[in-house]
């Protein structure tokens, strides 16, 4: 399931955005009818309230949804992931490195396979933008060989 509503939500907490989207949304006025219904939908969901002022947009049952929705704290690789699944950080703990660097290796190469240069960074290229940098810290981490001429790789049989 998508958590792009999370994105919606937050977006209509930013009063810079609500005043673009309102621009965007412009539409010919409301018969008093139409108006007075429309106000008390929203008074119902609690998005807007009625003061001595005017209508107030209520951003409190938008931040209680969120509240309501906390994200879900990612563990182990998925912490140095973005959205798409890519490396979006090399952790700092070596540690915390070598797991997201064996998970990589497994994801990306089937055991006893031999790639060339190309092969291998096109495996990687899912992961990352920089393959070479990528391609060094599995060679430095031993969980990827480079064959013995340097033009192939392997990932190392107790890897993953």
């Amino acid at each position: 399931m998508s958590d792009r509503w999370r994105g919606v939500i937050a977006a209509l907490l930013n009063p810079d955005l609500r005043a673009v989207l309102a621009e965007a949304m412009a539409a010919p006025p409301l018969t008093a009818a139409r108006r007075e219904r429309a106000v008390a939908r929203l008074a119902e969901l609690g998005l807007v309230h009625e003061t001595a002022d005017g209508l107030v947009f209520a951003d409190t049952t938008l931040r209680g949804i969120l509240e309501e929705n906390p994200v879900p704290k990612a563990t182990g690789p998925a912490r140095f992931l973005d959205g798409a699944g890519r490396i979006d950080r090399f952790p700092v703990q070596d540690g915390d490195r070598r797991e997201l660097l064996a998970w990589v290796a497994a994801h990306a190469f089937e055991p006893g396979e031999v790639l060339s240069e190309k092969q291998t960074n096109e495996r990687l290229a899912r992961f990352t933008d920089d393959e070479a940098v990528l391609r060094r810290h599995l060679v430095d981490a031993e969980l990827l060989e480079r064959t013995r001429s340097g033009s192939e790789y392997a990932r190392v049989e107790s890897a993953g």
